[in-house]
């Protein structure tokens, strides 16, 4: 079956464009043209793959992004004119998969949908039917066949990144991980990807472990170092 991919662009030539390239690799796109529409699109149909535009005319790309990662791990590739580093690690922080600016070649855009999706089914753990509880993280709960994280019994709403960065985390409380260590260990092209990466993802992991309890902060960080989980929960 084909992949569905959700094109939310609100400029007809350059969605047509994309939705040609897309059609041409075997994809099957939708085309929405404004935030409003796609996330209603998204709500109703579902999607393997979203590419959002950043500058939409009513809601911007990063508030629907926003809304997509309230109940969805959905991979998302940013679409903007804007290349600046600060819009980047913006867009990651919301949970993006992936950032490409205009101008872009439709090749360069369809490969990496293609290199997203392959990364999500890699990231996908085997089924299993057990629950995994991490050893020494009482506040915890890993449940592997959903890529669900539970903190106190209130299930996280987390992207593939932050789920497998916090697993991790979780697996060894107290362990610390370089920000090298964890891109290797989650990313499959740690190449690819920025060491800041890591800091937007713990950061984005660290306010929906606040929304459940503000303090303590589970995760500490070691200046110079990298991240481990805390272990004095006693």
């Amino acid at each position: 079956m084909a992949k569905r991919i959700l094109v939310v662009e609100d400029e007809p030539a350059i969605a047509e464009t994309i939705t040609y390239a897309l059609s041409t690799e075997g994809f099957e796109p939708v085309w929405k043209a404004t935030g409003r529409e796609g996330l209603a699109a998204l709500a109703a149909g579902g999607a393997d793959l979203v590419i959002l535009d950043v500058m939409l005319p009513d809601l911007g790309g990063f508030e629907v992004c926003r809304e997509i990662r309230r109940s969805s791990s959905v991979p998302v590739i940013f679409l903007t004119a804007r290349g600046a580093e600060v819009d980047r690690v913006v867009g990651l922080e919301l949970g993006a998969d992936d950032y490409v600016p205009k101008p872009f070649s439709p090749r360069e855009l369809t490969a990496r949908v293609k290199a997203v999706l392959r990364r999500s089914e890699e990231a996908s753990p085997p089924k299993t039917k057990s629950v995994r509880k991490a050893a020494r993280s009482a506040p915890f709960e890993v449940d592997a066949e959903r890529c669900a994280i539970a903190y106190l019994g209130r299930t996280l709403a987390l992207s593939r990144y932050e789920f497998k960065i916090l697993r991790v985390l979780v697996e060894r409380p107290g362990w610390v991980y370089s920000r090298e260590k964890l891109m290797d260990m989650v990313w499959s092209d740690p190449g690819a990807s920025m060491e800041r990466t890591v800091d937007a993802h713990i950061k984005s992991i660290r306010a929906k472990l606040r929304a459940v309890r503000a303090e303590p902060d589970p995760i500490v960080t070691h200046r110079g170092l990298g991240y481990s989980l805390r272990e004095d929960w006693g």
